[in-house]
């Protein structure tokens, strides 16, 4: 059976020559740089193929390639096989990137083509120069990708609503306070918003405009004296309009912030991101307008939980140790008794999730990926794909909650029965790599690059690795994922996750082992940073472990851990315990015991 996308890559070519582009660009982008994006926003998945989250996909009038990251090499090999576009793996060796690759094809006198509102301006300039250097054209007016796309589903408008305090710990007014502070220190007047998790954030407002993160699709422009929110007015009801009035916001038309851009004054000084704000907006400013480009000041204010939200937070992640402890003992005592799927699990685990009170949403598409599916970082099963559960090998279940009081990431794997030596030999490796990275104490000024070697460390002495981060930051009923910490062994230009860690921040903590066709193994906790000892040498730091779910014994070789590993394990186990017992059946609780006890 032919490849769905060999007639959608056709059809794209045809619309190309219509216009006369000669090469064109698809990312996985909204107008907003958000890492998911919402139904209308899939292009790259419908014109490839390829579901994950990440790519960019490159179309010539002879060839397309799909570029992606190590989380998605195995997944996009497959779904890719036998159509019309290329697996170039990014970062791999000898594999150009998506620029490298445009300069190499783009012929002299030859057009580019994208859509100038899903590619930032950072990325947009790079573009420019190239058509330049090649005394080429570009054309970045016209979606031309979404033009095969029949059945586009129409932009997001779901009703937003506003976060109470006692779940923020901090008001609009404080904020924007805080924000209009920091551009002075800059020598600001205007400052433009465009990351829809900075300004849910800033505006303490919530939505449901991308599926598991609750942001709204919107703009925002702030003044010394005036604060304007370009949103669909779908999204507004009458309670939330009374609450943007009371907090001095006016609200204008999602689409108008390009007019209201063009129209600033020429002696104004504008704050933004170009990597965030998209190329068409930035366009849109006098040529003549001095542009402070620099990170959004939100984002660092974001990322460090003020006291009410670390409170919150912590709650949350007790629920969800609870939801998830139910859903592994049940694993735990089905498997082989009746009849268990990758599917029928998540959906039990979803289930365990939502009896929690105050529960909004996942926080991402649950991954529940058995034997050789949890080699795949990102695998989501489908109905064709859907693993029955035996009595034997890994499953690895990835998963997490919005609740009021905060948002939840939490990995385990779970032996199902029978492991072999290299199994319980690799398992063992990822536990001590959670536990050593969590048992840090560090001086401030460090970033995760400092600290990653305490996790890659014990899989890298068995010449193993991940082709991923060890961890990211968490948003507070914002994106999963969130910057500008996390821990990588080196730095990823194009990821604003190797900032100075901060008391505040909470980042995740998943070391893995991923072989392709056997299995997958990942432990995640998540990690507040907080304060230490203060001394002649400066201030230390270390971290508080804030989730609580039982690291699967059945798979643990007591004899591969030295003392201190062991002791943190159990440490580790006292907490889960102590922390989730009461909330659970007595039935429940003697397992836990159990799976918790002293090795």
């Amino acid at each position: 059976m032919e490849h769905a996308n060999i007639k959608k890559i056709e059809a794209l070519r045809q619309i190309m020559r219509e216009h006369q582009v000669d090469l064109y660009i698809v990312p996985t982008s909204d107008y907003h740089e958000s890492e998911y994006v919402g139904d209308h926003f899939k292009i790259r998945k419908y014109l490839t193929g390829f579901t994950g989250s990440a790519g960019t996909l490159v179309v010539t009038m002879e060839e397309a390639g799909l570029w992606t990251d190590g989380r998605y090499f195995i997944q996009a090999a497959q779904q890719l096989e036998g159509g019309a576009v290329s697996l170039f793996k990014m970062g791999e060796e000898g594999v150009c990137t998506v620029p490298e690759y445009v300069k190499e094809q783009l012929k002299e006198g030859q057009c580019l083509g994208f859509d100038g509102r899903v590619i930032n301006q950072k990325a947009g300039k790079e573009y420019e120069e190239i058509a330049a250097e090649k005394k080429a054209k570009w054309k970045i007016d016209q979606d031309l990708a979404g033009q095969v796309w029949q059945e586009r589903p129409p932009l997001p408008s779901a009703p937003a609503y506003a976060l109470p305090i006692e779940y923020c710990g901090e008001s609009v007014a404080q904020k924007l306070s805080r924000v209009r502070e920091k551009m002075k220190e800059e020598g600001a007047t205007v400052h433009i918003l465009t990351s829809l998790y900075d300004i849910a954030w800033l505006l303490n407002v919530r939505g449901n405009d991308i599926k598991h993160v609750p942001v709204v699709l919107s703009f925002l422009m702030l003044t010394e004296n005036g604060c304007c929110w370009y949103v669909n007015p779908q999204a507004v009801d009458e309670e939330l309009a009374c609450y943007l009035k009371v907090n001095q916001i006016q609200c204008r038309e999602y689409e108008a912030i390009y007019e209201d851009a063009a129209s600033l004054a020429a002696d104004e000084v504008v704050w933004l991101d170009s990597a965030v704000a998209n190329l068409r907006l930035c366009h849109s400013l006098k040529p003549e307008l001095k542009v402070i480009d620099k990170k959004n000041p939100t984002e660092r204010m974001k990322a460090v939980k003020n006291p009410v939200e670390l409170a919150n937070t912590r709650k949350a992640h007790i629920k969800d140790g609870v939801a998830f402890t139910k859903f592994m003992y049940w694993v735990k005592q089905q498997v082989g008794k009746q009849t268990l799927t990758e599917i029928s699990a998540s959906d039990y685990l979803a289930a365990r999730r939502e009896e929690q009170e105050h529960f909004l949403d996942l926080s991402f598409d649950t991954i529940s990926a058995y034997g050789p599916h949890g080699a795949m970082m990102h695998y989501s099963a489908t109905e064709e794909t859907d693993a029955a559960l035996k009595p034997e090998g890994f499953l690895l279940v990835d998963s997490g909650g919005h609740y009021l009081e905060g948002t939840t990431d939490l990995t385990r794997t779970i032996a199902l029965g029978a492991l072999t030596e290299e199994e319980k030999k690799h398992f063992t490796a990822v536990c001590r790599a959670t536990l050593n990275l969590a048992d840090a104490k560090f001086l401030s000024g460090c970033r995760g690059v400092n600290l990653d070697i305490l996790a890659r460390g014990p899989l890298w002495e068995l010449n193993l690795d991940y082709q991923c981060g060890t961890g990211h930051g968490v948003g507070h009923i914002l994106n999963v994922h969130e910057g500008p910490n996390g821990f990588r062994w080196k730095i990823v230009p194009e990821r604003s996750d190797s900032c100075v860690l901060e008391a505040g921040m909470i980042t995740t903590d998943e070391p893995g082992v991923y072989l392709e066709g056997k299995y997958g193994i990942r432990t995640e906790n998540e990690l507040v940073c907080v304060r230490g000892a203060k001394n002649e040498y400066g201030q230390f730091l270390h971290f508080e472990t804030i989730t609580y779910a039982p690291i699967d014994l059945d798979a643990i070789l007591p004899q591969e851990m030295n003392e201190s590993e062991r002791r943190r394990l159990n440490d580790y186990h006292k907490l889960v315990y102590d922390t989730l017992s009461e909330h659970l059946t007595e039935e429940e609780r003697v397992w836990l015991k159990e799976y918790t006890r002293a090795i």
